[in-house]
């Protein structure tokens, strides 16, 4: 009897240290998770914040082009309407809270779309400002040039700010899909994150035509 007896405490004390050890670590796994998840969400904050500084630089050189004489309206609505498709990857996220892109980081198709839409941006900024250096007037227009470096190294910096957020995107997705931490991602809700992918032509430099009306 008490052999048995011994037997049932020694079951239940191994029982209890098993449980003890699978749940500290799976907590362990599941707070790195969280750790990780919340340093992608920073970075992709700092993505957004370059994004929303170039968003709104845009209108003030919108209003200093169209000052210039002649000014190829046809690069200048171009402009006004790849800004416009940006604004509209935009959602309410709840009742009175602002308007603010989509959970991109969760979804890779309207990251994609998100991305599209910004590389085409930038693309019709650069041809205005290639555009512009057919006009004296603007070369010459300090507030004119001190937007075009300022939108030049916002660019620079969303680069690199794309750059930092896959990395964290990838160690983030690489501990989501690693067995058996994969088990505790699953059963948490983790999932992989989304990246920023080259879309077509992003790799070129936009075409400039200095022929407009030959």
């Amino acid at each position: 009897m008490r052999k048995g007896l011994g037997c049932i405490i020694a079951a239940v004390i191994v029982l209890v240290i098993v449980v003890l050890v699978g749940s500290s670590w799976y907590v362990g796994v599941r707070n790195r998770l969280v750790t990780l998840d919340e340093a992608v969400n920073n970075q992709w904050a700092q993505v957004q914040s370059q994004y929303q500084r170039r968003f709104d630089l845009i209108p003030n050189l919108v209003k200093t082009v169209e000052g210039a004489a002649n000014f190829e309206k046809t690069t200048l609505q171009a402009v006004i309407e790849a800004r416009a498709k940006v604004g509209q990857v935009q959602v309410v996220q709840a009742p009175g809270q602002p308007a603010a892109p989509a959970n991109l980081p969760n979804d890779q198709n309207a990251m994609s779309q998100y991305a599209a839409a910004q590389q085409g941006l930038w693309g019709a900024v650069s041809r205005l400002i290639a555009v512009s250096e057919r006009y004296p007037d603007l070369k010459a227009n300090a507030n004119f040039l001190k937007l075009q470096d300022e939108l030049e190294g916002t660019e620079n910096r969303i680069a690199v700010e794309r750059m930092r957020y896959n990395e964290k995107a990838q160690e983030f997705n690489t501990a989501v899909r690693r067995f058996p931490a994969s088990i505790v991602a699953n059963n948490s809700g983790f999932k992989p994150k989304a990246y920023f992918q080259g879309t077509a032509g992003s790799d070129q430099a936009p075409p400039v035509n200095f022929n407009f009306g030959k």
